[in-house]
């Protein structure tokens, strides 16, 4: 009755189980049509990802159905290879593969990792083309912690194994050796550290296929910890450093040493050859043998010197390098940006210096039209004052509007007309002022008028 029951309970959670499975990959599709822009959701389901459901809904409908059924189980004893048979439920071929729906804790490690459900983590992945998924969670997670996970997942192992072999042998162990779970597990730990003692053995292929996985998943699981140890017993960066560094300072003595002793026995074979009377050979030939070894030993130690700087380049040092190297192109980009503000900078005030020599030309025609009108107002002005004053003794020489200022200078009369002072002060000053050359002026202070018919001249 307890055994109906819970059978219908197996069954009722298989049920909702692929429900879920089905409900997962249906979210998956639709995921896919999102991200792809597609139109029609089958154009997700392709050969291989139909299989891969297929396969997976098989695996996780495989479970004891309600009901009683039994088989023949044949086998073969180990050590007396004496036949055997027995009539086995049928329940038992179906729970042992109802383990491999442990798969879905990988699944659900997966779906609820930091990793996977943080959105910057997602989008760094997604920049550095990094897929997170199952193999990449149990790989952050043996970064993490891997103690804690070779010793839940070898245990487990253990477990599971050992309640496997005991299903197995339980109908062909007469002795009650393996059928045992805790000989089971016995069975299985020893066969895990590839050990074999060859005290219990299997006696169906069921326990021997197991037996046979067990000792692969070990070989696998010492070596990881083997690595594992190995990654822990390793130097750190600032530990590897510290180490050089004092390898190399005791290096440095030891070759000050050796070049010492170098010396020492140097000074010693010329004293005892050149400088003593009565020469030893004995005492010669030991210092030529000291002077000897000095120098291999001062060999030896330089090539330790060598070796320890070529293990100081390591992968370490050469990131440092190009961390530097990046430091030093980000400076060079920012003053080249500088050096490009600044000649844009210069190009702009070109252009100004440009624009206002291209506009001097027309000022200095308006400038220059200006003192020419200005000129030629003050000669008026002048010429209007000497003909008011022409009865006192002076001839007037009126001057022409249209008379240009740039015209050689021609002397019409040697009769000179004195002007006032303050009149030719007035033209001597516009004179410097101004780049048009004013009416020449004779020594005695006269203006030469220009030939004009409109020009006379009187006596006194």
């Amino acid at each position: 009755m307890y055994s109906l029951a819970l059978k219908c309970l197996i069954s009722l959670s298989t049920v909702i189980l692929l429900g879920l499975i089905i409900a997962y990959h249906a979210r998956e599709v639709q995921l896919f049509v999102i991200d792809n822009g597609a139109d029609d959701w089958r154009i997700a389901m392709t050969m291989e990802r139909v299989l891969l459901i297929a396969l997976e809904l098989l695996v996780s409908a495989v479970h004891p159905v309600p009901g009683d059924f039994k088989f023949q189980w044949r086998a073969r004893l180990a050590f007396s290879y004496a036949p055997s048979q027995a009539e086995a439920d049928l329940d038992m071929v179906l729970s042992v593969p109802m383990f491999l729906r442990l798969y879905l804790i990988a699944r659900v490690m997966l779906l609820h990792s930091k990793l996977f459900t943080d959105a910057s983590s997602r989008s760094i992945g997604a920049l550095n083309k990094v897929h997170f998924n199952t193999r990449f969670v149990m790989k952050t997670l043996m970064t993490i912690c891997p103690g804690t996970v070779l010793l839940v997942f070898s245990i487990s192992l253990w477990i599971i194994a050992a309640w496997t072999v005991r299903v197995c042998e339980r109908y062909h162990d007469a002795q009650d050796v393996t059928s045992n779970f805790l000989g089971a597990m016995w069975l299985i730990s020893i066969t895990f550290l590839s050990i074999g003692y060859g005290d219990m053995v299997p006696h169906t292929y069921c326990g021997k296929g197991v037996c046979l996985l067990t000792g692969i998943m070990g070989a696998g699981c010492t070596a990881l910890v083997v690595a594992v140890v190995a990654r822990k017993l390793e130097l750190t960066k600032a530990e590897k450093h510290v180490h050089n560094f004092m390898m190399d300072t005791q290096l440095t003595k030891r070759i000050k040493n050796a070049a010492a002793n170098v010396l020492r026995e140097t000074w010693l074979i010329y004293k005892h050859t050149k400088l003593m009377k009565k020469i030893d050979h004995s005492r010669v030939r030991k210092h030529q043998r000291k002077f000897l070894q000095a120098i291999h030993q001062l060999r030896s130690v330089k090539m330790e010197q060598r070796k320890l700087s070529d293990q100081a380049n390591t992968l370490v040092d050469l990131s440092k390098m190009q961390s530097v190297m990046y430091e030093l192109m980000s400076e060079l980009n920012d003053r080249s940006e500088d050096l490009e503000r600044q000649m844009l900078s210069l190009e702009q005030r070109v252009e100004q210096l440009t624009a206002g020599f291209n506009a001097l030309p027309a000022h200095l025609s308006a400038t220059l039209s200006a003192q020419h009108a200005a000129l030629v107002h003050l000669l008026r002005e002048r010429d209007a004052r000497d003909g008011r004053g022409g009865g006192t003794g002076g001839a007037v020489v009126p001057l022409s509007p249209t008379a240009s200022l740039t015209t050689a200078p021609v002397s019409v009369s040697p009769v000179q007309v004195a002007a006032p002072p303050s009149t030719l002060a007035q033209i001597s000053s516009l004179s410097l002022e101004t780049p048009l050359s004013p009416p020449p002026v004779s020594p005695e202070g006269s203006l030469e008028a220009s030939p004009n018919p409109n020009t006379c001249s009187s006596s006194c």
